[in-house]
């Protein structure tokens, strides 16, 4: 059997993506706490948690997306702003 890498690393966020998984559940980010050995072969999974959540849930890798890091993003712009202003 060969094995793959995994598509998301720890500290990556994260949401559900709506198309495949369409249960209700709490709006993300979730940030992946850690990654799961395959058992089956077929799709890697993961632990993901919510700030908006008291637990940890297990997400499979078809059923999550990446988001992107909007406020690392910011920040950088704005301090980028601040240096250019000085």
């Amino acid at each position: 059997m060969t094995m793959t890498a995994p598509k998301f690393a720890i500290g990556e966020l994260v949401d559900f993506d709506n198309r495949n998984a369409p249960t209700r559940k709490p709006t993300g980010p979730y940030e992946i706490v850690r990654v799961l050995p395959m058992e089956d072969g077929s799709w890697r999974s993961y632990r993901i948690k919510s700030v908006a959540e008291p637990f940890e849930r297990i997400a499979k890798e078809y059923e999550i997306v990446a988001i992107a890091q909007e406020k690392t993003a910011e920040s950088d712009l704005s301090g980028e702003a601040a240096s250019s202003r000085r």
